[in-house]
């Protein structure tokens, strides 16, 4: 088995062509090169530092990747992930995907960050990889907003512990903004509003079972400028392009 390492050509970055094709995000398009996933032309490169160009033959798992298009327009989607659904393109036990809930028509789209199992609410996909790596970015200071119902109810001292950013088993998490309902919902639930910056993964549910709080319940309401609204679950609806133009060039010079 031979490996192409040869990286001094002219072209674009493989992780980006890939991104760009809609594979992967940059980030997990090099971590499926350094697998050793990915022909070019024939041969093995496991290297993200190689560059190909338009006329270069890629292949990922077995399968072409199409050729490079200029032109090729961003598009971002809205969906409505529902519980017990896993962000992922398969899963060797079998269980449901995001992938499997989407219409047959759109084209090969990637995860904007991603929930976790057990969670819900609205999902972000596009068929740039590029422009995930960006919206997922810290540096983009885009905000996640959650709707979350526990198990008990909080004090001032976890809240503003909350507020003002937690460590946890050596782990650093951002402050966060939170609100407490001032009724429980039945029993001893209570709900509360949380909005994070940066979203490391299941931060919602460790921050609170820090605490020694169940969540029961986690449905993600907004991202960045983006809302869940009244869409329905297993939805999915094409965020409009004029929008769309508008969120590139805010994200100008950001990532």
């Amino acid at each position: 088995m031979s490996t192409h390492t040869d990286s001094q050509k002219s072209g674009e970055r493989l992780a980006k062509r890939l991104a760009h094709a809609g594979i992967a995000s940059r980030r997990d398009a090099e971590k499926i090169i350094a697998a050793g996933r990915v022909q070019v032309n024939g041969k093995i490169v496991t290297t993200p530092a190689f560059n190909v160009t338009a006329t270069d033959k890629i292949v990922v798992d077995g399968k072409p990747v199409a050729a490079a298009q200029a032109d090729a327009t961003p598009r971002l989607f809205r969906f409505y992930k529902p519980t017990g659904v896993l962000c992922t393109s398969k899963d060797d036990r079998g269980r449901q995907t995001v992938f499997d809930l989407l219409p047959p028509n759109v084209p090969r789209l990637v995860l904007v960050g991603r929930l976790d199992f057990n969670s819900e609410g609205l999902l972000l996909l596009t068929n740039d990889g590029d422009l995930s790596r960006k919206l997922t970015l810290p540096a983009t200071g885009l905000e996640r907003t959650y709707r979350v119902r526990i198990q008990g109810k909080p004090q001032e001292k976890h809240l503003a512990a909350m507020r003002a950013g937690l460590k946890i088993e050596g782990i650093q998490y951002r402050p966060a903004e939170v609100t407490l309902d001032a009724a429980p919902t039945s029993g001893t639930n209570h709900w509360m509003t949380i909005t994070l910056t940066e979203g490391k993964n299941r931060e919602i549910r460790k921050m609170l079972e820090h605490f020694g709080f169940q969540v029961n319940r986690l449905l993600r309401t907004a991202y960045g400028p983006f809302r869940l609204g009244e869409l329905p679950r297993g939805a999915l609806v094409e965020v409009p392009q004029h929008t769309v133009k508008k969120l590139l060039k805010e994200l100008e010079g950001k990532a």
